[in-house]
């Protein structure tokens, strides 16, 4: 054999070990990936009709860019909460409108990410819209991040109501000029949603849900809302009018943390 041969030879071994190795790694980590338990379900299998715009999935946010583990576009809770969603979504299609989930089960991983993002104060690149009014170094204090979600045990949702015939939410465009989420509904960035005073994760106490600086229309929305899940035994969370636990929790001691994607939830045997 030539010494150029053996060479060549030497080069296709490590590069097959490489290869194995990569493949090994890859395979670990797809049998390792944590599973959602049995009683987990996408609410679109308990009704297809309430409408699902995952903010998280999107760079319309916050953050400014799509949350770790968030792999689909996808609302998923306990069965016995999105069961109760469904019975809400049935009250309120009666009255002419829809429900809207804007987030649901969301994984420890994403939690992270907000409390890596919330000490990073350099980044600022979403305050205009969603916190210009406070400070990112009180945002632990103040209660909007946290290092542990209600969300991540996986009965909480957050949602609004929409008029129907619904129109679809043009998408968020990133670097596109940002208004501030409490300005009047027509300035701020549009939402087919009714008016409840400020947008979608708003870093502001015009997001408690009973202020009352909330009058008028605003707040006969927020408590359409709140009334028509309170009655279902969801509670709301009074400094998000948009933020709901189904009650009692099934599992109100574990913060899951499997990826929010339809492979999350098929079961092995």
């Amino acid at each position: 054999m030539t010494r150029l041969s053996m060479a060549v030879r030497s080069l296709v071994t490590v590069l097959a070990a490489l290869l194995a190795v990569t493949a090994a790694s890859a395979t670990a980590r797809a049998t390792t990936e944590p599973k959602a338990p049995a009683d987990f379900v996408a609410l679109r299998s308990v009704d297809p009709t309430i409408i699902q715009e995952i903010r998280y999935f999107t760079p319309h946010n916050f953050v400014g860019e799509r949350i770790d583990g968030y792999r689909q576009p996808l609302c998923i809770l306990t069965r016995p909460a999105a069961e109760a969603l469904h019975q809400a979504q049935q009250r309120l299609l009666r009255q002419g409108y829809t429900l809207k989930v804007y987030d649901c089960y969301r994984p420890q991983r994403s939690v992270d990410h907000f409390v890596r993002w919330a000490k990073n104060l350099e980044d600022q690149a979403m305050k205009a819209e969603f916190y210009p009014n406070v400070d990112k170094t009180r945002l632990f204090e103040d209660g909007y991040i946290a290092e542990k979600s209600g969300h991540s045990r996986g009965s909480t949702m957050d949602l609004t109501i929409v008029k129907l015939p619904s129109l679809p939410t043009r998408p968020y465009v990133p670097g596109e000029p940002l208004v501030p989420c409490f300005a009047p509904q027509g300035e701020r960035f549009p939402d087919n949603s009714v008016d409840m005073g400020t947008g979608y994760d708003c870093f502001d106490t015009l997001s408690h849900t009973l202020d009352p600086r909330i009058q008028g229309q605003q707040r006969a929305n927020r408590l359409l809302l709140k009334d028509t899940l309170e009655g279902l035994g969801f509670v709301n969370l009074a400094e998000e009018w948009w933020h709901f636990t189904y009650k009692p929790e099934l599992y109100p001691d574990t913060y899951f943390d499997f990826p929010v994607s339809m492979k999350s939830l098929i079961q092995s045997h």
